[in-house]
């Protein structure tokens, strides 16, 4: 149903400066894979096979990770190490990668309208890789797509956020329609505590129906002079429905040092077992 994942990966990462200044921040390594492997593993589980990347200059190392790498295949081959290329192998294998450029940085929506020549008239997840989740029994977007089923509507995933951490994310403003998934009335950009409608905030993972697009296009610049796609979504939640869903799992923000650091940690520990 869900064929295709939009990856927007663009951005210049410069929280992580001076490392991010020549290695694309989705490259930035949770112990021995990627953070966009991660989010492409994450795809595959939901069933997607198709992964659409908006990328920028500077960003030739994404592509080339997920090609083939035949001196260092060559080199390998046979060794004690060669078994260490197998997940990224199959992953290859399995998928099939299209890519763009997003020539300027004007915002999230503006990125995902990128996507429509990828994308085309269906709808679709997008994957923020810097949002590294883990899902209960399930990945978060396999979450998505069940309820997707369900509704056929746009979907945001969100989480309860600390009242003094809610001027960092997109919060919706909701009506309980069943456990855990909610009618969204309004979203609000990056709201002052004391503005906040709730303490639901969106995270990066999304399914999205594709008239998105076109209300994109129909969509003027907002804070920060950026195309919001919280508020092409908030079009669509009045002509249409817009679902939030409260994801069964952990996430973590690995756009920060901190969450980074937290994220290490935790896949670390999963790695040796722990």
């Amino acid at each position: 149903m869900i064929k295709k994942c939009l990856f927007p990966a663009a951005g210049y990462g410069t929280r992580f400066l001076p490392a991010t200044k020549a290695i694309p921040k989705e490259m930035l390594p949770v112990v021995n894979k990627p953070l966009i492997q991660y989010g492409v593993e994450e795809a595959i589980e939901a069933g997607i096979y198709t992964m659409a990347v908006i990328t920028g200059r500077g960003k030739r190392a994404i592509e080339d990770h997920f090609d083939i790498s035949y001196e260092l295949e060559h080199q390998i081959k046979g060794t004690s190490k060669e078994y260490l290329l197998t997940d990224i192998r199959e992953l290859v294998n399995k998928c099939t990668f299209t890519y763009t450029r997003q020539k300027e940085m004007k915002g999230l929506g503006h990125a995902v309208l990128t996507g429509e020549p990828l994308i085309g008239n269906e709808p679709f997840a997008v994957v923020l890789a810097d949002d590294l989740c883990e899902g209960e029994n399930h990945g978060v977007l396999k979450q998505m797509i069940e309820l997707y089923k369900k509704y056929r509507c746009s979907i945001v995933a969100v989480m309860e956020v600390e009242k003094e951490n809610i001027h960092k994310y997109g919060v919706v403003e909701a009506k309980e329609l069943e456990k855990d998934v909610f009618v969204v009335s309004n979203m609000v950009e990056k709201p002052r505590a004391e503005e906040a409608p709730s303490n639901l905030a969106v995270i990066g993972r999304y399914i999205l129906t594709p008239d998105i697009f076109e209300i994109l296009k129909n969509t003027k610049p907002g804070k920060n002079g950026e195309i919001q796609l919280t508020d092409a979504l908030m079009t669509q939640a009045k002509t249409n429905m817009v679902i939030a869903y409260k994801f069964k799992g952990k996430r973590f923000d690995c756009g920060s040092v901190e969450g980074f650091v937290e994220a290490t940690n935790y896949f670390y520990n999963k790695f040796l077992g722990k």
